[in-house]
């Protein structure tokens, strides 16, 4: 995929749910397209900056759900190792991290093979609502 980072939609949709439930924005303003520091970052890097943001406002992930659309590759077989590295690059557990996969039936740009998109839901939880008396 083409982008000023790796490009990886899933990680970027992820980390701009993060953002949004965080009410601080998305990657954009985060890390700039014009700023050459950037260029060809791991979108890994920026998920644990944004796990990090999501730390500092004293928050954990809830549930996260996430869908990458896209007509090729078929993507079933990776889900699991996908959802592996998500939980670990959020520092929790796989239960609570759900990745989907679907096409367009060949309708618009993903289904023309132009590229592939995705979005992610978050729930995030307070930390002073996880602690026991």
């Amino acid at each position: 995929m083409l982008g000023h980072s790796d490009a990886d939609v899933l990680l970027h949709a992820i980390c701009d749910a993060l953002l949004g439930a965080l009410g601080l924005g998305d990657l954009g303003r985060h890390f700039p397209d014009t700023d050459p520091a950037y260029a060809g970052i791991a979108s890994t890097e920026l998920l644990r900056h944004v796990i990090n943001l999501t730390r500092q406002n004293s928050y954990t992930i809830g549930n996260l759900d996430a869908t990458i659309i896209a007509q090729k590759p078929r993507l079933a077989q990776h889900i699991p190792a996908m959802v592996n590295t998500i939980a670990a690059l959020c520092a929790c557990a796989c239960s609570r991290v759900n990745v989907k996969a679907t096409t367009t039936e060949k309708l618009g740009f993903e289904g023309r093979l132009e590229g592939i998109s995705a979005h992610a839901v978050v729930v995030l939880q307070h930390q002073d609502l996880n602690k026991t008396a």
